[in-house]
């Protein structure tokens, strides 16, 4: 038998893809399907919407009904006018953001020149931020413009919101922003 090079290399192509597939297992005779039982079949549905952008996709979220109230899924809301049951890829991995082992779950502090993070109790970080943010309100505070006319305002501080928001958390958040005299105040949703 004469073996061209080009046989040759036909043949060993051959063999090696047979030594390399023929023991993975491969079954290929007829086999029965199952269907497998969702996750979500005995949650409880809830509606939101993802907190991400100011786009307002609306979600259905899953929690288990075993009083323990945690998200088990999460995914588009195929019923909502916005997204249609699409999501973006941050929107589609919205449950990792409730059920992550390595969530935060108490206020970090890290103190001015230390190289790491503390974890501080609520009431001292809230007490810490209303202390700042008087400070830094005292310390810019303008009542009046160079032609003399009352501003009463504190050009030290800025806010940007959250889209997160509601219309009526916006407005009282607005409210508190404008009582301390802030005029930097921009939303996410406009920019």
């Amino acid at each position: 038998m004469k073996v061209c090079r080009r046989d040759f290399l036909k043949l060993g192509g051959v063999a090696a893809a047979g030594a390399a597939f023929g023991g993975l297992g491969f079954d290929l005779s007829p086999t029965a399907a199952q269907a497998q039982l969702l996750k979500t079949r005995w949650a409880k549905e809830t509606t939101s919407v993802c907190c991400y952008c100011s786009v307002g996709c609306g979600l259905i979220v899953h929690t288990a009904k075993d009083g323990s109230g945690r998200a088990i899924n999460v995914e588009g809301d195929p019923d909502h006018p916005i997204n249609e049951g699409s999501l973006c890829a941050k929107g589609a991995s919205l449950w990792q953001l409730a059920e992550n082992d390595k969530r935060v779950l108490t206020p970090m502090y890290r103190a001015p020149y230390s190289d790491r993070w503390e974890p501080m109790s609520w009431d001292w970080m809230l007490d810490r931020i209303a202390h700042r943010i008087k400070e830094t309100r005292d310390k810019t505070f303008v009542k009046t413009n160079a032609k003399g006319q009352v501003v009463n305002r504190t050009e030290g501080m800025a806010s940007v919101g959250s889209a997160a928001m509601d219309n009526e958390e916006c407005w009282i958040y607005q409210t508190f922003l404008r009582a301390l005299g802030l005029v930097f105040i921009e939303h996410q949703a406009r920019i």
